[in-house]
């Protein structure tokens, strides 16, 4: 293991962060009474277990992506800063505590995600059905978007979650299917496709969401098969953002993929149709979400029209 992560920080020695995926410490003040209000209630956010290069920008305009089901998950993907472990004690109050929360901090637009609980029955489907459905009564004006586990071998989740109705379902591939093993071990590429498809198939009038990190070893030609299989999937919404090496236990970052081939991706990715995309060194799948969220909206009304 030594000599492992030996290697790993060679690797980063050779592979300097360039200017580009550099950002600035957080320290509005705004950012600060962002950080207040989610102590306050107790809640978990992805911003910070994920070590998120976005969090002082989003935090600063009160945009925080909630994190429910606790804050440790039950498999170990190479990427993630989250961590793995004994799961948390499910919370009855969780879902009212977050519709509360999203309240005060009067947000136009919501991101709800989790760490994967594969000890519970429903994968957690459950209490995100319930968190949407708290949301809708406290803050109707607030659009909803879910990013949801695999839900692998939960019979019936993702079919509960959806017939909550959130504005928008997320799930990410996160990296090509040659990588899986490495990167993804716990999860089945042709799994998550077949769930957003069937997404799609059980309320058309969702929006869907993927999206990949690239950096990991990928080739082009991979990632623009992933577009394919999306689009096959009908999947409105695809982001790809540069992975980042959290720590050096982690997935190693093997090239640093420049802003002119994010440039390429994303001109790419609209020619195969998707209604939008978010292509970056710095996109994640929350980054600049309701914005986003708007101009999907727009851009399904002028493809209707």
């Amino acid at each position: 293991m030594e000599n492992n992560i030996v290697s790993i920080r060679k690797n980063e020695s050779k592979l300097a962060k360039p200017d580009w995926i550099r950002v600035k410490a957080p320290v509005s003040r705004e950012y600060n009474e962002t950080r207040e209000l989610i102590r306050e209630n107790k809640l978990h956010t992805v911003c910070e277990e994920a070590a998120c290069p976005n969090i002082g920008e989003c935090w600063k305009e009160k945009h925080a992506t909630v994190m429910i089901l606790g804050s440790t998950c039950t498999r170990a993907c190479s990427f993630c800063n989250v961590k793995t472990g004994q799961p948390d004690l499910l919370d009855p109050h969780e879902p009212e505590r977050l519709a509360e929360a999203i309240k005060k901090l009067g947000l136009r637009h919501v991101v709800i995600t989790s760490v994967d609980r594969d000890d519970l029955d429903d994968g957690g489907a459950g209490h995100f059905a319930e968190s949407i459905m708290r949301i809708r009564i406290t803050s109707p004006g607030t659009t909803i978007e879910v990013l949801t586990p695999d839900f692998l071998r939960k019979k019936n989740a993702m079919e509960l979650v959806v017939k909550a109705k959130p504005d928008v379902y997320n799930h990410n591939i996160e990296t090509v299917p040659s990588l899986y093993k490495a990167i993804r071990p716990g999860a089945r590429y042709f799994h998550s496709l077949n769930l957003l498809s069937k997404v799609k198939e059980q309320d058309p009038t969702i929006f869907t969401k993927s999206g990949i990190m690239v950096g990991l070893g990928e080739t082009k030609d991979e990632v623009l098969q992933v577009m394919d299989d999306l689009r096959a999937a009908e999947v409105d919404f695809m982001t790809i953002g540069q992975y980042l090496q959290p720590t050096p236990n982690h997935a190693e970052v093997k090239r640093y993929v420049t802003p002119d081939e994010f440039k390429y991706y994303e001109r790419i990715a609209f020619a195969k149709g998707f209604l939008m995309v978010s292509a970056s060194p710095l996109t994640r799948s929350s980054y600049h979400a309701g914005d986003d969220f708007a101009q999907l909206k727009k851009a399904r009304e002028e493809s209707l029209s």
